[in-house]
């Protein structure tokens, strides 16, 4: 009886504490595409996507309803970063449904003139930015107006104390005539959060010395995809409950039990949580910490370079490239080697026999694209007379107008089609996950690999395959699988066969590179297929920002150069960055992993513009 009658008071001032309207709410997931568009539309900085914020801790006055439901203590808000816009998953600030999708659009707009809002200057900052993005856009004066003026409405409604009242009427003020208020009435406590104004960044962590045997690898262990929250969250540092820094007190009769002593720590669990994520969604902070019992440290990999006579064979001692330092605006020269690799181990082999009938009906499709021979007639030279050009000139020279130089011959020529292709694939470390439940990610590109070299030597287009990945700066592994010179066959299969995942994924120096293989083509289209499954990454400062604009930069070298990149990715993540990095139309998402190979030779067709 007190169970049920807990648990409907609990829903009774629960409602009776809401607030918002979840019937008219918006979500990103929906209007994520057009804010994009808008914010590089209205001149925001392209290389900044726009995600889902996290609710933060707001130190304000409650009525009485949230303090007796627990509520009102965390808020969605917006901000912005050096790399993402955020913005609060979904919006219920108002009534219409209409006015919460101005308010995303509002958001988006005021963060385009913006960039992050100093902490101590969250007044007059937004003030002014709110003047700033209207003068910049004054179409959007009336949506301000009406998104101020209901939010003030809203806000009247609220009974809060007197100095609450006093700082509130302020607020108001300032959103109904910005740049009015140059300073809030002292209250305790912070004001109750503005949705239509950003908010300065979440507070940071202090930075820590990554541990020993912390590799930076970032890899989960098991077999199992790993689900990535949309939200960020905020992190805080604790102590390790295994510290071994303070005073030891023993008595000297438990020496000989010492030989018996094994050290566990009761106060840890090392089961694990079966919703381990739903856990996570829950909590206001994410405790970090450098316990050698965590969750990804029970499974270590060594990312150690392999010894000499165990790793590849380096061809060369490798070439340096440049890397785009975004934040000085400049390429910093000769900052990144690309050392060219062949796999050591690897023998003549024929193609799988699993692949082989798909691989049979992709060749039977592609040989019928091969260029055709044709006959040129009317030439001056050749190895058959051309009868109809033999009749013209002999009617002609009845009327006394014939050449001195007929060309009464026909000869036989292969049209030639001028086009090369570069295939680039992913070999880091994250393609040992498991794409579905019966193949891994390095399997899909193996397969991709078998079954388009089979397509496009079917019809006898130039191509050449590559692998590649990295471990910091000073060590870029570029795989040869296959170079233009080398006809396709068992050799290139049984390359493919020994691919194995490498570590991390400095795009820029592989893209580089092979872009000086393709730039050595005189082919009038020259083609760049790239195949990954995830974002740039390294171990040094390559993360973030930083290799998105240095992968970004090395796309645009290669445009220069005259080659057409393509992006084919089985990252579900990928909308959020490709763009920026590709361009709208260039890049495909895979949906299903397994579908790849299938699917890659026709692509390739629609790349070439040819169809089947």
């Amino acid at each position: 009886m007190e169970e049920a009658v807990g648990i409907r008071w609990h829903r009774l001032i629960t409602r009776l504490a809401g607030s918002g309207f979840p019937d008219a709410a918006v979500r990103l997931e929906d209007e994520g595409p057009r804010l994009a568009m808008v914010f590089r539309a209205l001149s925001g900085d392209p290389g900044l996507a726009i995600k889902a914020s996290t609710d933060r801790n707001i130190n304000t006055w409650r009525p009485l309803a949230h303090r007796l439901a627990g509520t009102g203590r965390r808020h969605a808000l917006a901000w912005r970063e050096a790399d993402a816009l955020r913005v609060p998953e979904s919006l219920a600030v108002f009534p219409d449904s209409s006015l919460n999708r101005d308010l995303y659009l509002w958001l988006t707009a005021m963060a385009s003139q913006a960039s992050a809002l100093p902490a101590g200057d969250w007044l007059q900052g937004n003030q002014q930015l709110v003047l700033k993005t209207l003068a910049a856009y004054p179409g959007l004066g009336d949506i301000y107006r009406t998104l101020a003026e209901c939010l003030v409405t809203l806000r009247q409604t609220r009974r809060m104390p007197a100095e609450q009242r006093q700082r509130e009427a302020a607020l108001q003020r300032a959103l109904l005539s910005p740049g009015s208020q140059p300073a809030l009435p002292a209250a305790p406590g912070q004001p109750w959060p503005v949705a239509l104004w950003l908010y300065p960044l979440p507070e940071q962590p202090p930075h820590l010395p990554r541990a020993a045997n912390d590799d930076g690898s970032g890899e989960s262990g098991g077999n199992g995809k790993v689900r990535q929250s949309r939200q960020r969250k905020q992190a805080k540092y604790v102590d390790d409950s295994q510290n071994r820094n303070g005073m030891m007190i023993f008595r000297l009769e438990s020496l000989f039990s010492w030989s018996e002593f094994v050290p566990v720590d009761r106060c840890e669990d090392d089961s694990d949580d079966e919703d381990s994520e739903q856990i996570a969604e829950d909590l206001d902070y994410l405790s970090l910490s450098r316990s050698p019992s965590t969750s990804a440290s029970r499974i270590k990999l060594d990312l150690d370079l392999p010894s000499a006579a165990e790793d590849d064979i380096p061809l060369t001692e490798g070439c340096l490239f440049p890397e785009w330092d975004w934040k000085k605006q400049q390429l910093r020269d000769n900052h990144c080697r690309v050392i060219p690799m062949l796999p050591r181990d690897a023998t003549p082999a024929p193609l799988p026999e699993r692949l082989q009938p798909l691989a049979r009906t992709l060749r039977q499709r592609f040989e019928g694209l091969r260029p055709q021979r044709v006959w040129q007639k009317r030439q001056a030279t050749g190895t058959l007379l051309d009868l109809d050009a033999c009749l013209h000139f002999a009617a002609e020279r009845q009327r006394g107008s014939a050449s001195s130089q007929p060309a009464l011959w026909k000869r036989e020529s292969a049209q030639h089609r001028d086009l090369s292709c570069l295939v680039l694939a992913d070999l880091s470390l994250s393609t040992e996950a498991w794409a579905d439940n019966s193949h891994q990610v390095i399997d899909v590109i193996r397969d991709s690999l078998h079954l388009l070299g089979e397509a496009l030597d079917a019809g006898h287009d130039d191509f050449a395959m590559y692998g590649f990945s990295s471990r910091r700066r000073d060590h870029v592994r570029f795989n040869l699988i296959k170079n233009f010179a080398e006809p396709w066959g068992d050799t290139i299969h049984g390359r493919i066969s020994e691919l194995k995942p490498g570590y991390y994924t400095r795009m820029g120096g592989a893209i580089r590179q092979a872009t000086e293989i393709l730039r050595d083509k005189p082919s009038e289209q020259r083609l760049l297929l790239l195949l990954t499954d995830g974002k740039p990454n390294d171990l040094d400062i390559y993360e973030g920002r930083y290799g998105m604009e240095d992968t970004r930069q090395a796309l645009l070298e290669a445009r220069k150069a005259g080659i057409q990149p393509f992006c084919v990715t089985i990252d579900q993540q990928a909308a959020d960055y490709l763009p920026y990095l590709f361009g709208q139309q260039r890049y495909q998402l895979i949906r299903q992993a397994a579908e790849l190979p299938s699917l890659l030779p026709k692509l390739y067709l629609l790349l070439t513009g040819r169809s089947s």
